[in-house]
């Protein structure tokens, strides 16, 4: 990691809401932000934003997320997503997420990650699958 990563860093992305971010389970008028959805952008976002502060062969993974997600966000409209860093132990990342529309406060919550070595985390991937095979 870089000496950058420090906590109190922000960051704001703005998604679009379209078809494949919303529901469809209440027919196209019900059409609003999925929250799984929700998730997958907060993560996007906070990974995206840490790849600008790791060195080369460091990623992170996702931990943890809690998140109340309060309020509908219409298809069509958009969404911005600020991160805020919280707290950094080791490699642990711990961001507070706030999400709003145009209109409303739509989530809050907070996402934490860990940054790995890709090549180490490969190794360990590439040994569990050979336990998971061992054992079939």
């Amino acid at each position: 990691m870089k000496s950058s990563l420090v906590a109190g860093l922000s960051h704001t992305r703005r998604f679009e809401i379209d078809a494949k971010r919303t529901i469809d389970f209440m027919g196209e008028e019900g059409r609003v932000y999925a929250t799984p959805e929700l998730v997958r952008d907060i993560e996007i976002t906070c990974r995206d934003f840490l790849l600008e502060h790791l060195d080369a062969g460091e990623d992170s993974v996702g931990t943890r997320v809690e998140l109340d997600h309060m309020a509908p966000t219409l298809m069509g409209m958009w969404v911005e997503i600020t991160i805020t860093i919280a707290e950094l132990k080791g490699r642990a990342v711990s961001f507070a997420i706030a999400a709003r529309d145009p209109v409303d406060a739509v989530g809050k919550g907070v996402h934490n990650r860990f940054v790995v070595d890709v090549e180490q985390t490969k190794a360990r991937l590439k040994a569990k699958a050979a336990k998971v095979k061992a054992a079939q």
